[in-house]
């Protein structure tokens, strides 16, 4: 494991799927676990929607903890800012909005009150 260094590009198998990711034979003595969120750069609820056992894939170091005996691996290719960020794919960095206006500034009305009931509708 000393050997794998972060960045790092791998062929794999995979062994086993679990409901958190995927685990790789990537031929060192400990398997590397593929957390569910670096399976794919879309989102997916089940890691068997994008592998499962048997599958040969490549693979990337991201991290190795030696004490831990844990390797952590990815199949999103690094250098991508997606990868690079964590972020999802097509996000921007803009902020996201706070539901607060901002100060000194009114809110707009809407064409139709969302509740025909709300007392503070037309506050």
């Amino acid at each position: 494991m000393a050997d794998l260094t972060p960045g790092m590009e791998l062929k794999g198998i995979v062994t086993n799927v679990t409901a958190f990711g995927a685990f790789v034979d990537i031929g060192v003595h400990q398997d590397g676990l593929i957390h569910i969120s670096q399976l794919s750069d879309r989102y997916i609820s089940d890691p068997s929607e994008v592998t499962q056992a048997g599958d040969r894939i490549t693979v990337w170091v991201m991290d190795v903890d030696l004490p831990r005996k844990r390797i952590s691996l990815t199949t999103r290719k690094p250098g991508l800012a997606t990868a690079a960020t964590g972020s999802k794919p097509g996000a921007t960095n803009t902020p996201r909005p706070t539901g607060k206006p901002a100060a000194g500034s009114r809110p707009t009305q809407t064409a139709q009150p969302r509740f025909s009931s709300n007392p503070f509708a037309n506050l």
